[in-house]
């Protein structure tokens, strides 16, 4: 255990500190706080989350880069123990991962500032700025516990590694018997658990207690201290409220009467003074009140801040003993995450070692026909072995069977799978049939996957069926066990709409005033409102509270909200998991979570499996199923015929609605120009639609030189074989690492470095650091200073959102299987969309628009003929027919319908069949009614419900309704038709699509000077004016900040273009506009036609009309009544009024 360094005076540890990981109670990022303290020149911090370890990690990680950027500035470490080099990776630590803008004040913009200069910011009241010296303060890993029925809480801090074992188990314990995000423990826990745990004892004030209060608190020190001798002390927090020598008088008589030594505390809640206002807004947020009524919960000061050990002598004045223990503690302290040792579980079978399996399996694959149809040549071969070669090195071969036996398990089960991103580097992978992209498809960099120059852990994404990677998950629990498996976290945070909502709320804004607010945001966006666009909306950003909450709107975006769990990321130990990292149980039940999220786990080398769930997947399986069911066709992902001319001929056309990842507006803008001809064109056509190449400017190079208008060249011969399958222009994450290797002279160790920054560029803005390095490397190179600013800007884009190679590569086959069954089966690929749904960027009415549009017919639900799935029936002419399932009703259950189903036989002949058959309760048979489902009982979907009303007014079952006399027949009534407009409405509210008509072909004669969209392919149109709903708007993270709209008629689709200067002018219709007219230029690239808006008006307005197109109407326009008044559809009088189901109607699928 290192000693801490000889103290000055005023030398102090800060044993008690909150971050804003104690979610809605701290005001300070755990980095900010460790940051702050090194400011301070603190000897130890330890952060001390309530019930949680949540923010260690980034506390830990912080501290190590500024070690290491400490050392780059020294030229060298400065003793062995702050060497930036971590233990169990060999490499730095990850860059400091703040959510939040840079907070110059925190030098949380390390890489911008030298830290051996003093900070040049004012200094708070008595906190002299002190340089950065030679020790940076120690980090003490810990938690304040809160028990249950126990007036005590306590700062626990780990002597030792078993300590911080038995903590976390402590914790894990508290919370797994507790619901997501509690944690329920006892003393009698403590007890259990506490050895080697320093507790610091945090009592209420004793100035105020109670009697019988003060001695519960003496009693409860006096157990523990009985129980774990000098480890048990009394925490001092000074109060500020001008009683505090007399506090601290009576816990030192406390500490006397138990044998606990008096230590001070800060009790911190934040790194500066600064803070003090977003911690009574939290305060708001976690009581549920608003600043007017928060009282004396307000912080009364910025007191609880960090201070030095100069401010906090003169507060303990009195009793220097207390400040020289939290030293003595500190140093006793000697456990840091960096002594965690992380041990994959083994993989022995029969006595088989992992590795042998391993090589046994790769080699049975080597030899499959279904992998290597024409055998292994002699260069896979080579690779194969050193690959194997490199994994026997770094002992991964158990990580490798492991995830080899879950994607077999999920194969047995029939459950589609397929691995993707760095693990598509290797002919390993390929061979134990884990990834799906030959070898030879791309370059395959396994140094991009494994590499002998670092101890970085191979990443495999395993993408699953959506609806069944549930049984996966629950396979991995079984055969781990919960105590050694886990999902790992991801921290929820603030960004600009909730950020607005609750800091709103909390100021006591009006909810018009937020939701006027909040309509300036776009979807998940990170930043605050802007003044301009609030002075737009008639709101004064200067009037003092609205600038205050602007203000701290501002500070909490990026705060973390709480934890949730990782799309799929398995953490899998051969030790105890929870003994490395608390467990508590998600959400979802049948899971346990870890508290670190996938970053934390990386800066301390803990492999993860991701286990993902992917809805294309599901679709792709259920096609597959249908192909044998209907045409005897069986095929698997491997199988699906290759390079069809006829595939490629549709994407060209940009016909690509539903196929994965190029249905987008800004691919299907992109198709036309890519024209694919080839598999490597759809890798660069996934790979090519991203910020990275937007941003870098490598877009339009590549389409002219594909194109013939521009000629192919090679900035050096250096870079003909980094940039030879993309025509000289880097497009992909490994050509932009090669790059800074090849061009810039980057060692293998700093592109590392660079490549872990690309992954969490987009939180930390840590990019730039290399910037410098990167163009003046090139410079000296001989490339051009264009070259180097575009190269290095696709590696800034990188950092938002690009692919490599070898991801896009396994989406590409996704890709090609989904638009081959779309081509060339229109029928199944349809069903089988509809049955995956949620998915996709369609919603239902325009995937089964986009059917009917390719030749399929689309029949009704039908209580006679419908199943819980969409299903196919073959028609007289031999096609396909698609048959809307009862899953499209909005508010069915799978087991109601399955009842009806079950009960059918020869068919239902009326409504009262079907209740007597299925028991079912009268709101299903409402729902079917709605649902126009008993149409093919010859009924109209107003005599339906009128029938199944009269049913829910029955009390006993038909057989025994006469009994007591003559059986009352149900009068004969005329019921009043509804109009089509009314029919389409009711459509919608119930199916969410329409098989009448769509709402444009009625609202069109109200709409005058129109182009219909299947009219934009005149070579005459120029200048045109389109309307429809918007069903998709898309604004992709690129440089130029355009936003697409797809906005469709009763014709089809038009693709329109909102640049960003029509954006301004038109903000509000971009955002919220459901019903949109669109003026502007037609512009065509090839078969495919795109309106450059110039004007948009929101047309939204009119939709509550809808109802009285079509058909009757009554004369006030609204829906006719129902004989005797009746509520024909249940619920609150009106509820379903046409007028008001338009308003809720056709909402967009927005995509950002």
């Amino acid at each position: 255990m290192a000693n801490l360094p000889e103290t000055a005076a005023g030398g102090y540890a800060e044993l008690c500190v909150t971050s804003n990981f104690t979610f809605l109670t701290g005001a300070s990022h755990p980095e900010e706080l460790v940051l702050r303290a090194a400011e301070l020149g603190l000897q130890a911090i330890a952060i001390t989350d309530r019930n949680s370890l949540a923010g260690v990690v980034r506390a830990h990680v912080a501290l190590s880069e500024l070690r290491r950027q400490r050392a780059e500035q020294a030229g060298a470490p400065e003793r062995p123990e702050e060497t930036p080099l971590h233990p169990m990776t060999g490499r730095p630590h990850p860059p400091v991962r703040s959510h939040r803008r840079i907070d110059p004040s925190s030098r949380q913009d390390m890489g911008r500032q030298d830290m051996g200069r003093q900070n040049m910011q004012a200094p708070e009241s008595g906190e002299p700025q002190k340089p950065a010296g030679p020790a940076l303060p120690k980090l003490i890993p810990g938690s304040r516990l809160v028990l249950q029925e126990c007036p005590v809480e306590f700062a626990a801090l780990p002597v030792d590694k078993p300590a911080y074992a038995r903590l976390s188990r402590l914790l894990t314990i508290g919370k797994r018997r507790a619901v997501k995000g509690a944690c329920t423990l006892y003393l009698s826990d403590l007890m259990e658990w506490g050895r080697g745990l320093i507790l610091i004892a945090l009592p209420p004030d004793l100035l105020t207690a109670k009697p019988e209060m003060a001695l519960e608190v003496k009693a409860v020190l006096n157990r523990l201290v009985q129980q774990f001798p000098g480890h048990v002390y009394t925490g001092a927090a000074p109060g500020y409220d001008g009683q505090d020598q007399a506090r601290f008088d009576a816990l030192y008589r406390l500490s006397l009467a138990t044998a606990a030594p008096l230590v001070a505390v800060g009790d911190v809640l934040m790194h500066r003074a600064g803070r003090r206002a977003l911690a009574d807004v939290l305060t708001c947020l976690r009581e549920g009140c608003t600043i007017a009524t928060l009282g004396r919960r307000a912080l009364p000061n910025g007191e609880r801040r960090l201070k030095d050990g100069a401010s906090m002598a003169r507060l303990f004045a009195r009793y220097p003993a207390a400040l020289r223990r939290t030293l003595e503690i500190a140093a006793r302290c000697g456990f840091s995450l960096d002594d965690l040792s992380y041990q994959y579980p083994e993989e022995v079978s029969g006595g088989e070692d992992a590795q042998g399996r391993l090589e046994r399996l790769v080699r049975a694959g080597l030899e499959s026909r279904e992998r290597f149809p024409d055998g292994a040549d002699a260069d896979t071969l080579a690779k194969v072995e050193k690959e194997l070669a490199l994994i026997r090195l770094k002992a991964y071969a158990p990580y490798f069977l492991t995830v080899h036996d879950i994607v077999q398990f999920a194969r047995s089960r029939n459950i589609l799978c397929q691995g993707r991103g760095s693990a598509a580097n290797s002919i390993v992978c390929y061979a134990l049939g884990i990834t799906e992209v030959k070898p030879g498809t791309t370059l395959m960099v396994f140094e991009r996957f494994i590499s002998a120059e670092r101890s970085e852990p191979p990443d495999i994404d395993v993408d699953f069926e959506h609806e069944r990677r549930e049984e996966v998950i629950q396979h991995i629990y079984e055969r781990y066990g919960r105590h050694r498996t886990g999902l790992t976290a991801t921290v929820i945070h603030f960004r600009s709409r909730a950020a607005i909502r609750e800091v709103g709320k909390a100021m006591g804004l009006s909810q018009d005033v937020l939701a006027a607010i909040a309509g300036q945001s776009w979807g998940w966006s990170n930043g605050p409102p802007d003044p301009a666009r609030l002075r737009e909306i008639g709101l004064d950003p200067s009037e003092r509270r609205l600038a205050m909450t602007l203000e701290l709107i501002a500070e909490i975006i990026g705060f973390p909200r709480h934890l949730s769990q990782h799309v799929g990321g398995f953490v899998i130990t051969r030790d105890r998991l929870d003994e490395l990292c608390p467990i508590e149980n998600a959400a979802m039940e049948g899971r346990t979570v870890i508290e670190w999220d996938k970053d934390d786990i990386d800066a301390l080398g803990i492999l993860k499996v991701d286990v993902l769930a992917l809805g294309m997947l599901t679709c792709l399986r259920k096609g597959f199923d249908l192909l044998v069911q209907h045409e005897r066709q069986a095929l698997t992902l491997a199988s699906v015929p290759e390079e069809d001319a006829a595939v490629y001929d549709m994407l060209c056309r940009a016909d690509a609605i539903g196929v994965f990842q190029v249905e987008s507006r800004a691919q299907m803008n992109f198709l036309p120009r890519m024209r694919p001809r080839v598999f490597y064109d759809l890798v660069i056509e996934v790979a090519i639609v991203r910020p990275g190449p937007i941003q870098g400017g490598m877009v339009h190079p590549y389409i002219n030189r594909r194109r013939g208008r521009e000629k192919v060249e090679y900035p050096s011969e250096a870079l003909r074989t980094v940039l030879g399958k993309t025509l000289g222009v880097p497009l992909f994450q490994e050509q932009a690492l090669q790059i800074a290797v090849v061009a810039a002279g980057f060692t293998p160790g700093e592109a590392d470095r660079l490549r872990r920054s690309l992954a969490t560029f987009k939180r930390m803005g840590t990019i730039h650091t290399f910037r410098d390095k990167f163009i003046s490397g090139m410079l000296g190179n001989g490339y051009s200073p264009e070259f180097a600013e575009r190269c290095f800007s696709q590696i800034e884009g990188f950092g938002e959102y690009g692919f490599p190679e070898s991801h896009a590569a396994s989406f590409a086959r996704l890709v090609y299987a989904s638009a081959w069954m779309k081509c060339h089966h229109p029928a199944i690929f349809a069903c089988a969309l509809l049955n995956a749904q949620p998915m996709g960027f369609y919603a239902p009415a325009q995937i089964v628009r986009d059917a009917r549009e390719h030749g399929v017919e689309v029949r009704p639900v039908s209580v006679n003929h419908s199943a819980w799935d969409n299903t196919l029936e073959r028609r007289s002419d031999g096609a396909l027919a698609l048959r809307l399932g009862f899953r499209q009703i909005k508010g069915l259950r799978e087991a109601d319908c399955q009842a009806i189903a079950a009960s059918r036989g020869n068919g239902y002949p009326d409504v009262e069949t079907i209740w007597q058959r299925t028991r079912l309760k009268g709101d299903v048979l409402q729902r079917l009614a709605e649902g126009d489902a008993l149409s093919c009982l010859g009924l109209t979907r107003r005599a339906a419900l009128w029938q199944v009303k009269a049913l829910g007014q029955a009390r006993t079952l038909p057989l025994f309704s006469g009994m007591d006399g003559e059986a009352i027949a149900e009068p004969e009534v005329a019921l009043p038709s509804m109009s089509l407009g009314e029919e389409v409405v009711e459509d919608y509210a119930a199916l969410r699509l329409s098989l009448r008509a769509h709402p444009m072909e009625l609202l069109r004669p109200a709409l005058p000077g129109l182009t219909a969209h299947d009219q934009l392919t005149r070579p005459d149109l120029r200048q045109v004016s389109v309307a429809g709903l918007v069903i998709t708007r898309q604004r992709p993270g690129t440089a130029s900040g355009v936003i697409f709209l797809t906005l469709e008629d009763e014709t089809g689709v038009s693709n329109v273009v909102v640049w960003p200067k029509v954006y301004e002018a038109f903000r509000r219709a971009v955002i919220g506009g459901r019903l949109l007219r669109v003026t502007g230029r037609l512009q065509r690239e090839g078969q495919v036609v795109h309106l450059i808006a110039g004007q948009i008006e929101d047309l939204s307005h009119i939709l509550p009309g809808l109802g009285q197109f079509g058909g009757e109407i009554d004369a006030t326009g609204g829906t006719p009544a129902a004989p005797g008044g009746a509520d024909l559809r249940g619920g609150k009088p009106g509820a379903r009024h046409p007028r008001e189901q338009a308003k809720l109607l056709f909402r967009s699928r927005d995509f950002h």
